[in-house]
């Protein structure tokens, strides 16, 4: 699957849906993505970091350091109540987006029924 493709359009969007539940660190961006995806997508450190100095530009995410357990500082990522209102509209233009591959995809054999 090109997934770099499709993974392209949506990265923002996977990004703050990975905020919405709490404050994280790069990594562990990464990580969950990884992970929530059944390892389907994987961002790397050059395109995640370039997605949240973006966002924080624009207001969407905060960012914050903190120390780890190790006593590492780490820089976390919030997002914002206006990140919040971006995800919930990107949510919905990937619905509509989806619902109409979907219609297209799964509709051909429905059209010559």
């Amino acid at each position: 699957m090109k997934q770099d493709k499709i993974l392209s359009g949506s990265t923002v969007m996977l990004v703050l849906s990975l905020l919405e539940n709490g404050d994280k660190y790069g990594y562990q961006m990464i990580s969950e993505l990884e992970v929530r995806s059944d390892y389907t997508f994987t961002l790397k450190e050059g395109t995640l970091y370039p997605i949240l100095h973006g966002l924080v530009k624009e207001g969407a995410v905060e960012s914050y350091e903190k120390a780890s357990e190790s006593g590492r500082m780490r820089k976390y990522y919030h997002i914002t109540r206006k990140g919040l209102a971006e995800l919930e509209e990107k949510r919905k233009e990937w619905q509509t987006f989806s619902d109409a591959v979907n219609k297209v995809i799964g509709g051909a054999a429905n059209a010559f029924a």
